[in-house]
């Protein structure tokens, strides 16, 4: 874990949303809904190391759980097609 790597939910939202600006994406615009995701992100992070999808199943296998770190591998199909990535901290804008 370097420095630079978010771990508190407010580092997480400020990383989030500077991703979502440089991708096109805006962050989800229910406050609730969007300080679950950023607190189970900071969770993940703190306890494996990785910001690990809060709402996917980690199989255990570093290498399998690669496709789940934030911003996984299925978000951008996820926003293209259904508006949102699966754990609705993206959206289209």
């Amino acid at each position: 874990m370097t420095d630079t790597e978010p771990v508190t939910e407010e580092e997480m939202r400020a990383w989030a949303r500077e991703y979502a600006e440089k991708n096109g994406f805006r962050l989800n615009p229910d406050e609730t809904q969007l300080a679950t995701v950023l607190r189970g992100l900071a969770r993940t992070k703190a306890k494996f190391g990785q910001r690990y999808c809060p709402c996917r199943l980690r199989s255990g296998d570093p290498e399998k759980d690669k496709a789940i770190i934030c911003p996984c591998i299925y978000h951008k199909d996820e926003i293209e097609k259904e508006g949102s990535c699966h754990c609705n901290l993206y959206f289209r804008k």
